[in-house]
């Protein structure tokens, strides 16, 4: 199964993302979790100790990988390189083990006005091509809100989106552009998770600008995941309320996920 997160920064979408891959790991599930969002900690939600460890070198920072496989160094203008460069190894020479679970670190995709970055952009795409569509593991993408990290061919191989989702203006009209960006990539399913919600009033909000059938989730703001991050706590140990409610949101995927099998077979 793969599942791609999304929504506006700072909805809470890496919270929910590790809450998720811990779920599955604690129901014994192989889990990828790959963090695709530049400003992203997923790793360290996931209990990675940056202080101890040191930062993670990101995928797209590894110049001379990137030149050794597509045959150009990186930010170099003109030439020739390799398209589908090989990167079947990059799982088991690259990620980081955080509590059993293995977590790459992506990076951003380069800017085009900022030089030529087409070798490190075809790197990236080709890794996520082979997640997405040759790996049978779970894999559990946290992106950020948009869906450059995708081509066609990947999105398509994505199971479902879930669409983290505030209430507020801004992040209610980015939940409402990604959902219509899914449906042309060719997501076959998206969801949305109402996040950090303080009453029924706020929930009444977000379900009237959303289609309130595709709201898998009501989560309460929760002072106890606020505190864990200021902390660098693991919210899968600091949220029991969370943890509760994400269980039973895993229980809705399988269940939709293995729906979807049946009509295809």
């Amino acid at each position: 199964m793969k599942i791609a997160v999304s929504g506006k920064g700072g909805v809470g979408k890496t919270t929910v993302s590790s809450l998720i891959v811990r779920e599955l790991v604690h129901r014994g599930r192989r889990v990828l979790a790959i963090d695709a969002d530049p400003n992203g900690g997923l790793a360290e939600a996931l209990g990675y100790d940056r202080h101890r460890l040191g930062p993670i070198v990101p995928l797209i920072e590894r110049r001379s990988l990137i030149e050794e496989r597509t045959g150009a160094a990186p930010g170099q203008s003109g030439g020739y390189f390799v398209l589908n460069p090989q990167v079947d190894d990059f799982m088991a020479r690259f990620s980081i083990e955080v509590n059993g679970v293995p977590v790459m670190v992506m990076g951003g995709l380069k800017e085009a006005l900022t030089g030529c970055y087409c070798s490190e952009n075809a790197v990236l795409r080709s890794f996520l091509r082979h997640l997405m569509v040759e790996r049978d593991e779970w894999v559990l993408l946290d992106m950020e809100a948009g869906f450059e990290h995708l081509t066609r061919g990947t999105a398509q191989s994505v199971d479902l989106l879930l669409i983290v989702v505030e209430p507020g203006e801004r992040s209610i009209n980015t939940a409402k552009k990604l959902n219509d960006l899914a449906n042309l990539a060719g997501i076959p399913e998206t969801y949305f998770i109402a996040n950090k919600l303080h009453d029924d009033r706020e929930f009444a909000l977000v379900s009237e600008r959303l289609d309130k059938s595709r709201i898998l989730l009501r989560m309460p703001y929760d002072h106890e995941a606020v505190q864990a991050d200021l902390a660098g706590e693991v919210p899968y140990a600091s949220c029991p309320k969370l943890v509760g409610l994400v269980a039973g949101l895993v229980d809705q995927l399988e269940s939709i996920v293995g729906q979807g099998e049946k009509k295809r077979h």
